[in-house]
């Protein structure tokens, strides 16, 4: 097991080759510098400047990359201390007209980020925004026959642009491999490190196009690639299954026949995004409840929920990952949705999630499931001072976070890389948690007070997360809660104490104790760690 504790920052080159040997370059690439994801046991890590690195991020309102409302962009990324901007670019405004190009906005976003000294994941909307098609650039709206929208189950014309034009896929082609040709020329320092597919894609008010030319489609057999055995499996349909797609796939044919055609169409645009320059690239995805299995008539069909992953991992070798917009309530739906997206072929990242208190917790469990960063949508003020308020109540619980993780960064993303962190979240019924640390059990309670009898937590926003250092020896930071510890396994029952309990943070790669605690601090049901995260150092002995 690969191990970066106490080293100093002089020493990230050779912990870096450590973390590089034996494992799997995600975006193949020959340039080294580039960013990067890499895998390794079913294990990812993200590389950027050739270091593991953690996105603390935060996302933009849909229509703020322009120019006049950045300074608000830029004002919400240093009260929250991102170190990544999430931030659109538009297809209408890059091709006003077909084949001419316009990279200001691009460009001014480039020196601006460098100027704050912030990377950027860019979200290319183009042929897909929540469904639509409506940052196409007029001209192309303008050609309805040409650009054809979806046609609905009773011939109605949807709202959604057909994953089986031509026309649409060959001109998103054009304009995406203009725009990474142009990161590659224009942003040799690497400002850029992730690039956003498309926003959302899938349809609603309609599973799929039932369009002419798209149920010829529907109606012909199901391609060989899906057809293979793992993915039937995975997909919960008998092996050896072959015929159309209705043969195949049943009540669930239309869905999965829309999920295969829409990431088709991605992955060509994809693919020849990457011939340009190979960041590497993503695609959101507007999730569906993962509690019940619900028909796609309920949500978005089309996208990678959770139930066509098998599909569009097939279907979009290029897309590197999978990654879930979390607006759902109630921590059994938010948990579920992180244990579904962070599997072995697929890096868990929440490019959004909703600006709200209770969501900030979630950040540490994306980490106990090795993420490689968390996003909060709609950072900024929107031109409208009105949104101040909530913006008000929003940030700051992100912002704490940020704060304890920003000097620790590096080593949270190898943490997390190596399966050292795990985290709970306070559930709606605020019980307590019991964390397995090998041969120590972390019991955490959620509340403040002295004690066992703790005053609950209004809105349940306890959390605490927990590095394994060593058998005995751990890094522990949260809110809203204490913890208490108790030997297991040989020495189960046996009187133990807290060696040393110690406040400080993390300087350069080395933690840096600001003060031992002890007495009050320790002895009334343990630590304590009140509305903003302390940095413990935390380590046991049995007697």
């Amino acid at each position: 097991m690969l191990k970066i504790i106490g080293k100093k920052a002089q020493n990230i080159f050779l912990l870096t080759s450590l973390l590089l040997a034996g494992s799997k370059a995600v975006a193949q690439t020959n340039d080294t510098s580039l960013p990067k994801l890499i895998e390794k046991d079913g294990r990812h890590a993200f590389l950027v400047d050739g270091k593991p690195f953690l996105i603390l991020g935060g996302q933009a309102h849909n229509s703020s990359a322009w120019p006049a409302l950045m300074p608000g962009v830029w004002k919400s990324v240093e009260m929250m201390h991102l170190n990544t901007l999430e931030v659109p670019i538009y297809w209408e405004q890059i091709e006003p007209q077909p084949g001419k190009f316009d990279f200001s906005l691009v460009d001014t976003l480039l020196t601006q980020a460098r100027q704050h000294n912030v990377k950027l994941v860019l979200l290319w909307f183009g042929t897909w925004k929540n469904g639509s098609n409506h940052y196409m650039p007029e001209w192309m709206k303008r050609d309805a026959e040409k650009y054809p929208n979806i046609t609905g189950k009773t011939g109605k014309p949807i709202d959604s642009p057909s994953p089986h034009s031509k026309a649409t896929l060959d001109a998103d082609i054009r304009a995406f491999s203009a725009v990474m040709l142009h990161l590659k020329q224009a942003d040799t320092q690497h400002t850029v490190i992730m690039v956003q597919v498309e926003n959302e894609p899938g349809s609603w008010d309609t599973v799929r196009d039932y369009s002419a030319k798209a149920q010829k489609l529907f109606e012909a057999d199901v391609p060989a690639d899906l057809l293979k055995p793992a993915i039937l499996k995975a997909l919960n349909v008998p092996v050896n299954t072959k015929g159309s797609w209705q043969q195949v796939f049943g009540d669930r044919a239309d869905e999965y026949f829309q999920a295969w055609s829409i990431a088709r169409f991605i992955e060509q645009v994809a693919a020849a995004g990457k011939a340009e320059y190979p960041l590497p690239l993503y695609i959101n995805v507007a999730l569906r409840d993962p509690l019940t299995n619900p028909p796609a008539t309920h949500y978005e069909s089309g996208g990678a929920t959770d139930n066509v992953i098998p599909i569009w991992k097939v279907a979009a070798p290029s897309i590197d990952l999978l990654a879930p917009d979390i607006y759902l309530s109630g921590s059994e739906r938010v948990l579920k949705v992180i244990d579904l997206y962070a599997r072995a072929d697929n890096a868990l990242f929440v490019p959004e999630a909703g600006l709200i208190a209770d969501n900030a917790k979630y950040f540490y469990d994306v980490l106990a499931h090795d993420g490689i960063g968390f996003s909060p949508f709609g950072i900024d003020d929107n031109g409208d001072s009105s949104n101040d308020e909530h913006l008000a109540k929003g940030l700051p619980p992100f912002a704490q976070e940020y704060v304890m993780a920003t000097p620790m960064m590096h080593e949270l993303a190898q943490w997390s890389f190596e399966g050292k962190i795990k985290a709970v979240v306070e559930h709606e019924d605020g019980a307590e948690q019991t964390i397995k640390l090998g041969t120590w059990d972390a019991v955490i309670k959620f509340g403040g007070g002295r004690g066992g009898e703790l005053k609950p937590n209004q809105d349940h926003n306890g959390k605490a997360m927990i590095v394994t250092l060593d058998e005995n020896k751990f890094i522990m930071t949260g809110t809203n809660c204490r913890v208490t510890f108790r030997p297991t396994g040989s020495n189960t029952g046996k009187a133990w104490q807290y060696l040393k309990v110690e406040e400080g943070g993390y300087d350069h790669g080395t933690f840096k104790s600001l003060r031992i605690l002890n007495g009050d601090e320790t002895d009334w049901g343990g630590p304590a760690i009140g509305d903003k995260p302390r940095v413990l150092q935390i380590s046991l002995v049995v007697r």
